[in-house]
């Protein structure tokens, strides 16, 4: 049986741009599934999503006109059940075989078209017949409103359509947006699928202005992608619209830098965002990418103020030099290709006018106000009912960040960071923060620095909300670093304290991402502060405002470093035996972890990690054991060769280890591995003479204390 590939697509009005490319991902995604499921298209099938503004399609290779019919084998019931003493068929048998669509008009013709066959120690019927594969008309229709139905729409429209009935009415319809044709293409033959009130052709719109025909029409289930970009003007295929505005971007920014004598812009590249790449390509369907410009003049503002007021609101690339400046030039995405293109850039110039004229009164109004004078406006906005105004907030966190300069014995940056806390907050009052909450913090260190408080201060108040997500910059002074921990302990501690825990795939305060936050700080710095206790003081910070959750945050924090720790490229055993003894220096995990993974690849490991278990059960009887050992007491060669062993290399490795050596204390350690192996050859532990016993016991505990100071090896050969 011959295959043709299938093209499929519906037309509708123009579509959510930021959910345009996971619902092209998922249209095309779901119908192959389906039609795989029905027989009707092969593993090997390819799969081909296209979607633009106002389509989404999929083109999939090896699709048949009709599935293969199956045999299909059924157990019925055991012998006994399904036939009587005299070998005549029960109700029950002919009740399941009338289920089963099977004739039993003649019941003995029906008992004897049963294939009897052992299943287990007993004889069972089985009812053997052929399913009739699905032919495509019906496959498809079933695909088609089974992939719409599991799209990932964000939000559905209702919308209305009038019935094709000779009653006058209409019908209801859910849909993304109004859909207005479809599509339904195997090789070149329509295949009569109905959905949303649509009846599928083989025709099409194309580009809403610059479409050379309309409709087009396609011939061929192939001739897709073609077609559209000669007769529609419009580039179907996300992807390679994604790569060509990329292009085009990159060469208009080359271009401008070739067309000045100066050389000054020979070095201008469009921002990199990728979500605003994403965006645009969905709002496109022919990209023409056109340059244009802005008065000099407001590159006084700050220009994170006004690279995020181009990208927000108008969709725009701002142009940065090579030192990452941004120009007074920026490139717009535009749907048409006029001959004269100069009437689509004065009007881009003349919208983005107004927009930069907004973020420059907005900065020299901001400025006529120090930071410190707006401290006061804090207690006047809520920060959480529970836990109070911002103003209470920032004076947590000023105490926060005072506990742990004082920890770290730097004075200048305990009275640094107490400025920078007390400030952080106060550019949420300010008109441009109010106006583009995502500069937060950036602003506040453009005010810090007007009102001549340092550059310290000015980059701890800016840095005080890294890292924002994954993979961002830390803080950049030690100040900041201070201040950025208080903070985000702040939250933690608060959110967990009133019980607002991340649940599942919900976490609207952010905590997953602080608690790494904290972690990254604490590790990358390396600081010298016990987690436990900075836990602990923060929540004193709280008084009787939330309740002590330090035990559940501190385990929420060990948990998110695990996952942390695994994505790093960690084993779950390693990763498992540093963790399990909770280090509350986390800059030492590193360093434990390499020390872990060093000593598993010594020989004299997993004897020592097998030992090391065999010790822990031994000593969860006695939990109590004092691991002093009495000399007088050891009585066997093997008992007396460890103590040796142990005095001879406890104190070398315990040198090594204060002095954050874990890789040396653990190989320093292997050499106990002969000792040990003799020790419970040769030694009964738990001997009837209760001081032996207790000796003994004290001995092993006192082993096991210092092999699991780096790491619970006994977790190493789990």
């Amino acid at each position: 049986m011959t295959t043709q590939n299938l093209l499929v697509e519906l037309f509708v009005e123009e579509l959510p741009p930021k959910a345009l490319k996971k619902l092209g991902e998922a249209f095309a995604r779901e119908l192959a599934e389906q039609l795989r499921a029905q027989g009707l298209a092969s593993a090997d099938s390819v799969v081909t999503p296209y979607a633009s503004p106002r389509r989404l399609a999929a083109h999939i290779t090896q699709v048949w006109r009709k599935a293969a019919d199956q045999a299909v084998q059924q157990k019925l019931m055991p012998v006994s059940v399904a036939l009587d003493a005299t070998g005549q068929a029960t109700p029950a048998l002919l009740k399941k075989l009338q289920a089963l669509g099977a004739d039993v008009t003649d019941p003995m013709a029906a008992v004897a078209a049963l294939r009897q066959a052992p299943d287990g120690k007993a004889q069972a019927l089985f009812y053997d017949s052929l399913v009739t594969g699905a032919t495509l008309d019906v496959g498809l229709q079933k695909a088609l409103e089974e992939a719409i139905a599991r799209l990932p729409i964000p939000k559905l429209m209702s919308y209305q359509l009038e019935t094709d009935c000779k009653l006058p009415g209409w019908s209801s319809v859910n849909f993304v947006r109004p859909a207005h044709g479809l599509v339904a293409l195997h090789g070149s033959t329509v295949v009569p699928v109905k959905v949303l009130g649509l009846t599928a052709g083989n025709s099409t719109q194309g580009h809403r202005f610059e479409a050379r025909v309309s409709p087009v029409l396609i011939a061929h289930a192939d001739d897709y992608a073609a077609t559209l970009a000669q007769d529609g003007a419009v580039m179907a295929s996300f992807d390679e619209r994604r790569d060509n505005i990329v292009q085009q971007l990159a060469g208009a920014a080359a271009a401008l830098g070739r067309s000045d004598p100066r050389g000054t812009h020979a070095a201008l590249h469009p921002i990199e965002d990728e979500a605003l790449l994403d965006e645009v390509t969905a709002l496109v369907e022919r990209p023409n990418v056109l340059v244009c410009q802005f008065e000099p003049q407001f590159l006084e503002v700050p220009q994170e103020c006004l690279i995020l007021t181009m990208k927000a609101n108008q969709k725009y690339f701002p142009l940065l030099d090579a030192a990452g400046k941004l120009t007074h030039q920026f490139l717009v995405v535009s749907n048409i290709s006029p001959l004269d293109a100069s009437f689509v850039i004065g009007g881009n110039e003349r919208v983005v006018r107004p927009r930069l004229a907004d973020a420059k009164f907005f900065f020299d109004q901001d400025r006529k106000k120090t930071l410190a004078s707006r401290v006061a406006g804090l207690d006047q906005v809520v920060y959480h009912n529970k836990l109070g105004t911002q103003g209470e907030r920032t004076e947590r966190v000023r105490a926060i960040a005072s506990a742990i300069s004082r920890q770290l014995g730097d004075t200048d940056v305990t009275v640094a960071a107490d400025t920078a806390a007390r400030l952080a907050k106060t550019d949420l009052l300010t008109d441009m923060v109010g106006e583009f909450p995502e500069l937060q913090g950036i602003m506040g260190g453009y005010y810090a620095r007007h009102d001549g408080l340092g550059e310290d201060i000015a980059c701890a108040i800016e840095d005080h909300y890294k890292p924002r997500f994954a993979g961002d910059d830390l803080p950049r002074h030690l100040t900041g670093v201070v201040v950025a921990l208080a903070d985000k302990l702040e939250t933690l501690v608060g959110m967990f304290g009133i019980g607002n825990l991340p649940t599942g795939d919900r976490d609207p305060f952010a905590l997953r991402r602080h608690a790494l936050g904290v972690i990254r700080m604490l590790t990358e710095k390396d600081l010298p502060l016990d987690l436990d206790a900075l836990l602990a003081t923060a929540a004193a910070c709280f008084g009787d405002k939330i309740k002590d959750a330090s035990a559940a945050l501190s385990d929420f924090m060990f948990e998110r470093l695990a996952g942390s720790l695994r994505e790093q490229g960690y084993s779950a055993n390693e990763v498992d035996a540093v963790l399990a003894l909770r280090p509350q220096r986390l800059g030492d995990v590193a360093r434990r972890l390499g020390a872990v993974r060093a000593f598993a690849a010594l020989p004299e490991a997993p004897a020592l990690a097998v030992a090391n278990k065999r010790i822990g059960n031994i000593l969860k009887k006695a939990p109590d054991v004092d691991p002093h050992v009495s000399e007088v007491l050891l009585q066997e060669p093997a008992e007396i060769a460890l103590f040796a062993a142990m005095q001879s290399l406890g104190p070398l490795a315990n040198a090594q280890f204060e002095a954050l050596d874990y890789t040396a204390s653990l190989q320093t350690l292997a050499a106990l591995r002969a000792p040990v192996d003799a020790f419970f050859d040769e030694v009964m532990v738990n001997a009837e003479q209760l001081d032996l016993r207790l000796n003994r016991q004290g001995l092993l505990k006192s082993l096991h204390g210092a092999m699991n100071r780096v790491a619970d090896l006994a977790r190493v050969a789990a």
